[in-house]
């Protein structure tokens, strides 16, 4: 049978919640028209997610790991966020995934694609990744596009409510 199959879940470090959210977007089964898109962060060491559709290195962005004012925090808190923002490579990084994403969206709803996967990895899976994940996220959200957001190393529940700008950065796409 799973040979035959066009979709297999591998269900090991899904919650109930996680496993429906999954389904119901691999199944078309959300509750509105487009594509849903899932953004998630991770770290390198806990190996790729699974479920990825297309996966984004952000390891070579500066770390803010190294930091000792800035370790204890996520790339949630917008001092994490601007410091990995500020890192000369990132504007061109953010602006390269977000204009090679924008074309490509449409493609892969015409393709019949009801859910995508985007995730975003780092060494551990705690600053940049996770900045670059809320930042891509509240870029999809300001294009009206519906978007999860998820960070694999914090935990569940660690993303508190929708997808929405969380630091003072104007982002290419959304108008204020």
């Amino acid at each position: 049978m799973r040979e035959r199959a066009d979709l297999t879940v591998d269900t090991t470090n899904l919650n109930g919640a996680e496993l429906r959210r999954l389904l119901s977007g691999h199944l078309g089964l959300g509750d509105g028209p487009g594509m849903k898109i899932f953004v998630t962060s991770f770290s390198y060491r806990g190996g790729l997610p699974r479920e990825a559709d297309l996966v984004f290195d952000t390891r070579f962005l500066a770390n803010p790991h190294y930091q000792p004012d800035l370790r204890p925090l996520d790339g949630r808190d917008p001092r994490v966020a601007d410091y990995v923002a500020d890192d000369p490579a990132h504007a061109a990084f953010f602006e390269g995934l977000t204009g090679m994403l924008a074309p490509l969206l449409p493609h892969y709803e015409r393709e019949g694609k009801s859910y995508l996967t985007i995730a975003l990895g780092c060494t551990g899976g705690r600053h940049r990744s996770v900045a670059v994940a809320e930042r891509l996220a509240a870029w999809l959200a300001g294009l009206g596009r519906p978007v999860e957001l998820a960070h694999r190393e914090l935990g569940p529940g660690a993303t508190p409510g929708p997808a929405t700008p969380h630091n003072g950065r104007d982002l290419p796409g959304i108008s204020r």
